[in-house]
């Protein structure tokens, strides 16, 4: 199955890339889909350890079920004032 990938703030400046694609087998989690990223564009390695994850817009845990054609946005935690 292909998922497409999101990547925000440092992810998408380490990575040179706001979006990817991955080619996953059937019933991938999120977890799996993290450790495909992180082979593929590995300088986003040292921030993946604390980003968050949504598949179609819902925030999703590690063991999330991805499926064909899902979106998985990628989310580096944000600072501010």
């Amino acid at each position: 199955m292909r998922i497409q990938v999101k990547l925000f703030a440092i992810l998408r400046d380490q990575a040179g890339r706001s979006e990817t694609s991955l080619e996953l087998p059937e019933g991938a989690t999120v977890q799996q889909a993290r450790r495909h990223l992180i082979e593929a564009l590995p300088a986003i390695a040292p921030y993946m350890d604390r980003v968050a994850f949504a598949i179609n817009l819902s925030y999703a845990r590690p063991e999330s079920v991805l499926h064909d054609g899902d979106e998985l946005a990628v989310l580096p935690p944000v600072s501010g004032g």
